[in-house]
Parts: C-alpha cells; structure tokens; sequence
C-alpha cells in the first residue's frame, strides 16, 4: 500500500496538536476495535465449542448413570432370584442328595431321642416333573418319642413324607413302653430340564418305567 502523498502530510502538519492526537487516538481505537472483533471471534468460537462439549459430556453421565441404575436393578433382581433359588433347592433340590437326605433324617432321630437302627435306600420313581427318593427306616422307642420324630421330620426345610407306618414288638422298660417302627421315608427331587425334554421316563407324555407307578395328574411333593 503506498504511504500518505505530500499533500497528504502537508496537511496532517498543518493540524494542530489536539487535532493529531484525535486522529492517532482514532487510528488506535480502530486498531484496538479490529483486534478486540477477531480475539472476540475467536474467544466466542471456543466458548460455544466448550458448550458442545459439556453437553455431550452431561448427555454421556446421564447415560452412564442410567446404566448404573439399571444394572444395580439387574444385579438386585439376581441376587433376589439367586436367594429364591437357593430356598427351593432345600425344598426340592435337583437331585437325590441321599446323604443329606439321610442326615437330615438322622439329626431328627438325635433331637427326639429315637434310635435309628437301620435305613435301606430304594431305587428312584420317577414322576412326571419330580423323582421320588424312598428309603426304608427301621426306628425304636418310645411312643411320645416316636410322635416327636413324626413331627421334627414334617419341620424340616426339604419335604419328607412319611408313609407305611408300621409299630410292633411293643416292650416295657423302666416303666415306659418301647416299639419298634418301620417307616418308608420318600424325599424329591426335581428332574433335569434335558431329561424331561428328551422324553426320558418319567417326562411329561412320556409312559413310567416297567414296574414305577406313574404320578397322579396334578401331584406334587
């Protein structure tokens, strides 16, 4: 750009003082207008870049924060569902569990002061959703224990029935009557799933094997 004619600064010379300090206060207020519009620009630019991206970041903690609520539910629905499961299986566990079976069977006995003299397990019956899990027991003493044994086994958390009741042999001693019981104990248990889906005996629409009773329609333990 070419610089002031001589005309041009003859004339600027010939303007008093105040009159040139107004035109170079002038000048740099333009300067400092020009400056202020493309820092002003910029700056405004950054802000709004600076908005985007706290809104993207409290779009994405309110995502995340709606994942940790729904996985806390899932982990709650879980656990609850896990609980369930577990109070289940000491009702109905999926499968025999003959020693535990026999051990629950066993503490009753101790708590009632009966004596367990013998106990035979028997093979499995199957039903239509659940097997039977018998086992022949062999009891002595006396009658009020005995009752007390009938009841602690109808408490306990897995169901036990007891059926076949037989009481002989009754003898005295120490001023009470002492018996003899024979009892069939049957405990349950669930079938497995790939069982009772590959028509296995004892699945639904599915005949009992040769000599097992089939389930009555609508039974449960």
């Amino acid at each position: 750009m070419a610089g002031p004619s001589k005309n041009q600064a003859s004339s600027l010379a010939k303007l008093p003082i105040a009159a040139k300090v107004g035109v170079g206060v002038g000048l740099a207020v333009l300067v400092g207008v020009a400056y202020f519009v493309m820092g002003y620009s910029e700056v405004s630019s950054q802000i709004a870049a600076q908005k985007r991206q706290e809104s993207q970041l409290r779009s994405d903690l309110a995502g995340a924060r709606e994942s940790e609520s729904a996985y806390l539910r899932d982990l709650a629905e879980l656990t609850d569902k896990q609980q369930r499961q577990r109070e289940l299986n000491k009702i109905l566990p999926e499968t025999a569990e003959t020693p535990s079976f026999l051990s629950a069977v066993q503490g009753v006995a101790n708590v009632s002061g009966v004596s367990l003299n013998s106990w035979d397990p028997l093979d499995e019956v199957s039903g239509q959703f659940f097997a039977k899990v018998p086992m022949k027991l062999t009891l002595s003493g006396r009658f009020h224990q005995i009752a007390k044994f009938f009841y602690g086994v109808g408490q306990l958390d897995r169901i036990i029935n007891l059926e076949n009741i037989s009481i002989h042999d009754p003898k005295r001693e120490n001023d009470d009557t002492v018996v003899q019981v024979e009892s069939l104990a049957t405990a349950f248990h669930t079938l497995a799933v790939r069982a009772v889906a590959s028509g296995a005996p004892g699945a639904p629409g599915t005949p009992p094997a040769p000599g097992a009773p089939a389930a009555p329609a609508g039974s449960a333990p």
